[in-house]
């Protein structure tokens, strides 16, 4: 039920969780389009309900645009997932994407793990996340964690999972999808709540009751994950494939590489570009910056473009040193 974003947002609904302005349903055809359109007001989003990683979601502000973009997100959505089912939900212009790592068990226990901030993307695929999420007022940070705890009782859902939402610039926050799986980014979580989810996530799958409650759980310091792709970040992150000639990677308190990489490998060009994460945790964000900044220059990939320097200029960034990042930083500001 959680998988297929459409019924997540049915789901949402039931236990009243905001959910973003939209069809109630998958439209139909153009003229189904365009009536809700007009009733959200443009601009809107058109999703697919099986969708993940951007694939199948266009932005459209009038009706010409709209039929064009619903005949491409259908298709696209169709090759990517063999589902063309399509909804359309009302477009919030420079929002945040928030979301929050969850585990429940068989036994009805539900917890959160606090929320991460994923606003730093590029076309709907997250590159730098971090935990917790910066200037967000405590309400809305506990709001959101509740929020997702009743998504997730209402489903029945077990195992680890993600409950995502976009919030606004006046701190309201809309549920948008849950990944129901674990996701790329898991580790920043690990790092402030000291929980190993896959540990956690096998266990949970083996049948056993989750061995904490949620007043156990504390979020302590701040973590910041990159991810590192091969990808060349001044040819619009043209794919890099190829012989990995030499690799050194950072280490020290708080610094930890996840990768299947090292030197000598191929990067091949079949598949996700990701060839590690970088993660730091430090006491505070200021710290973690520090050390993410030490730890991206002492990260040595040679023989292949990597997004290394990309990060550099990021983590840089009066913007995102300040926690003002929204989910059109990128475009906005280095394409």
């Amino acid at each position: 039920m959680l998988g297929d974003k459409n019924r997540a947002r049915e789901l949402a609904r039931k236990a009243k969780v905001p959910v973003v302005p939209g069809s109630e349903g998958l439209i139909e055809d153009e003229a189904e389009a365009v009536r809700v359109a007009h009733e959200i007001g443009f601009p809107v989003l058109i999703k697919a309900t099986a969708g993940g990683g951007g694939k199948g979601m266009r932005v459209a502000a009038n009706d010409l645009a709209l039929k064009s973009a619903l005949a491409q997100a259908r298709t696209e959505a169709q090759a990517a997932f063999g589902n063309a089912g399509v909804y359309l939900e009302k477009y919030i212009e420079r929002p945040r994407h928030v979301e929050v790592q969850m585990l429940a068990d068989q036994h009805g226990n539900v917890v959160h793990l606090y929320e991460r901030d994923c606003s730093t993307q590029r076309r709907h695929q997250k590159l730098i996340e971090e935990s917790p999420a910066p200037n967000l007022k405590e309400s809305t940070r506990s709001g959101i964690c509740k929020a997702a705890v009743r998504l997730i009782k209402q489903a029945g859902y077990t195992n680890a999972g993600t409950v995502e939402f976009l919030v606004d610039a006046q701190g309201n926050f809309y549920f948008i999808e849950v990944n129901a799986r674990i996701q790329v980014e898991h580790p920043v979580s690990e790092m402030v709540t000291g929980i190993d989810l896959i540990k956690s996530q096998i266990a949970v799958a083996a049948g056993e009751p989750l061995p904490f409650r949620q007043s156990d759980i504390k979020c302590r310091g701040a973590a910041i994950e990159c991810r590192i792709n091969a990808e060349n970040p001044k040819r619009q992150f043209q794919p890099s494939p190829g012989r990995i000639e030499s690799m050194i990677v950072p280490g020290g308190m708080g610094v930890r590489f996840d990768s299947h990489a090292y030197a000598g490998y191929m990067v091949p060009p079949n598949y996700d570009s990701m060839i590690g994460k970088l993660i730091v945790h430090q006491p505070t964000r200021d710290e973690a910056i520090r050390t993410m900044r030490r730890s991206l220059d002492e990260l040595v990939i040679e023989g292949i473009k990597t997004t290394v320097p990309f990060h550099q200029e990021v983590l840089q960034h009066s913007d995102f040193v300040k926690g003002l990042v929204d989910t059109n930083f990128v475009e906005r500001t280095f394409l």
